[in-house]
């Protein structure tokens, strides 16, 4: 079996590092081959190189290059792949074409997110409605996802992502880190996030302020793509900016979500998030904005704390909570670890997706 991986770029990002974990997996098994198509010569995961694979490289001279069409369908000739597996909406546009051309069945990988309503000729609405007609199967990362995007069930495969827990056998040690980046208050906590806007990062910088001015001895931390940027800076004030580090982007996140007692994330709209994984993973305790993916991660009042949209008060009273009760900290970190290995773990994602990969071969 040949399948033939088609991704936008592989930067820092939630789909990305899915992918990355999925093809080192997938190097297990003898009996699938697969390639790496990508748009972008962006590579965040050094690990990929260290998989031997072959990657091959279509770089779009403008966002909407229709050459792009012609090269995939030249190397589909060469490659003849089995299955091709697009894992965003304009690599959907491109695939689309080629695969009925060239009759190779084809995953549809775009849904990540879970609008809460949808904004109609929004582009995602649009590759959406002109793409599932003609995928021959569609994989959202969650259930409300797949819901949102109303895919027929015959097509529809939830397929929720997989942790990794390799990933946390050699992280940094706690306490170097927190000398690395002058850390020395009581508590940290923190939320790992690109900053953009589908991320609610107002909400999350005005509830931290509300804690800071009731006491000291906490610092917040965010990491992410442009969390250290001039406008994540000036959502701070003044007098306290001493107790955030606006740290941007980092390959070692692990080793970083390890310092922190408390772990947040504040956005408008998800799927299967990977930070929460990695929070849970790592047995912290969570709080996070309800909706989406995340009510099927992180079990409310068990594993952490859903809180409302846009809501700093609330979001701020429940880190407060947990600031506060230390056992309740612990046993909610305990309890989103074991919701991780049972549920969310690298293992079952591979046995789905695989699963998946030979029905479809199978019928063809």
């Amino acid at each position: 079996m040949k399948i033939l991986f088609f991704i936008d770029s592989m930067g820092a990002g939630g789909k990305e590092r899915r992918l990355a974990e999925l093809l080192k997996a997938l190097s297990t098994q003898k009996e699938i081959e697969f390639e790496l198509v990508i748009m972008s010569n962006v590579i965040h995961y050094a690990e990929i190189h260290d998989l031997g694979l072959k990657i091959h490289y279509l770089i779009r001279t403008t966002k909407k290059d229709i050459f792009v069409f012609q090269r995939l369908y030249h190397l589909c000739k060469i490659i003849k792949p089995d299955i091709i597996h697009c894992w965003d909406s304009m690599t959907a546009i491109y695939s689309v074409l080629v695969c009925k051309l060239l009759c190779i069945p084809l995953i549809n990988g775009m849904i990540t997110n879970s609008p809460g309503k949808w904004i109609v000729f929004n582009k995602y609405w649009l590759r959406a409605k002109i793409t599932f007609p003609f995928s021959d199967h569609i994989v959202g990362n969650s259930m409300s996802g797949v819901l949102a995007y109303g895919v027929a069930n015959k097509k529809s495969h939830v397929i929720y992502n997989g942790f990794n827990f390799n990933r946390i056998k050699n992280i940094i040690d706690r306490d170097e880190i927190l000398s690395q980046i002058s850390i020395n208050t009581k508590y940290v906590v923190g939320m790992v996030a690109t900053f953009s806007k589908n991320k609610d990062y107002v909400t999350f910088f005005k509830a931290t302020q509300l804690i800071l001015n009731q006491r000291k001895d906490v610092t917040f931390m965010v990491l992410g793509h442009n969390t250290d940027s001039i406008e994540a800076y000036t959502m701070i004030e003044e007098k306290n900016k001493q107790y955030f580090r606006l740290l941007g982007t980092k390959s070692d996140i692990e080793s970083y979500v390890n310092t922190m007692d408390i772990c947040v994330l504040s956005t408008f709209t998800e799927g299967i998030s990977n930070s929460i994984l990695e929070y849970m993973a790592l047995a912290k305790p969570v709080v996070a904005t309800t909706g989406g993916g995340t009510q099927e991660i992180l079990d409310d009042k068990k594993t952490g704390f859903l809180v409302k949209l846009s809501d700093p008060g609330d979001l701020s009273e429940k880190i407060e909570l947990l600031l506060q009760d230390e056992d309740l900290r612990l046993r909610m970190g305990t309890e989103g670890k074991i919701r991780i290995q049972k549920l969310f773990s690298i293992e079952i994602m591979l046995e789905r997706y695989i699963s998946l990969y030979h029905s479809i071969v199978s019928k063809s």
